[in-house]
């Protein structure tokens, strides 16, 4: 059995869960989820706890079993946490703001780039340097993240770019002089 999906899933005060047939509905103190819940797989909420089972032992059952587990656990701690990234600039003039909800990077382009958030994320810059991306989603976080990563993503010479908070780039040696 898998060893994710066999855990229960402890409900905390404040949250309720829903099973509405393949579809479950996590309400919070931060907002409501939905997660579409594959037909193989049942979920059920026994003494305040959920419980994911699966009908039989073939792998690609047993891999929605602990996935399935996974995005419920993912879903109760955004509606009650919420989910944050970080992501730090590095480089001479590069710099980044929030204006209204859209981020504005400055990150050594002929022109700013402007990115608008992706429904269910917000954009904070706490400093120049250092945006953060906040949500209850963690799916959404992520990718609205891996966005604005993409803009400008860290470069293996001097290292300049966006990159994620506590990320180590490998620097690669530059040309030596030959003789």
């Amino acid at each position: 059995m898998s060893r994710i999906g066999k855990q229960p899933i402890a409900i905390p005060s404040g949250v309720d869960i829903t099973l509405d047939g393949n579809v479950c509905r996590v309400k919070g103190p931060k907002g409501t989820l939905l997660q579409e819940i594959h037909p193989d797989i049942h979920v059920g909420v026994e003494d305040g706890q959920v419980v994911v089972t699966r009908p039989n032992d073939r792998p690609g059952t047993r891999a929605l079993h602990g996935l399935t587990r996974s995005l419920i656990w993912n879903m109760v701690a955004g509606v009650t946490e919420g989910y944050r990234k970080s992501l730090e600039l590095q480089g001479t003039g590069y710099r980044a703001q929030v204006q209204g909800t859209n981020l504005v990077l400055s990150v050594g382009y002929s022109h700013p780039v402007e990115l608008h958030p992706i429904e269910g994320a917000a954009f904070v810059a706490e400093t120049n340097t250092l945006i953060h991306v906040d949500g209850i989603d963690k799916q959404v976080v992520g990718q609205q993240a891996a966005l604005i990563r993409r803009v400008r993503p860290p470069e293996p010479y001097h290292g300049k770019g966006i990159r994620y908070r506590g990320e180590v780039i490998k620097l690669k040696a530059g040309k030596t002089k030959g003789r």
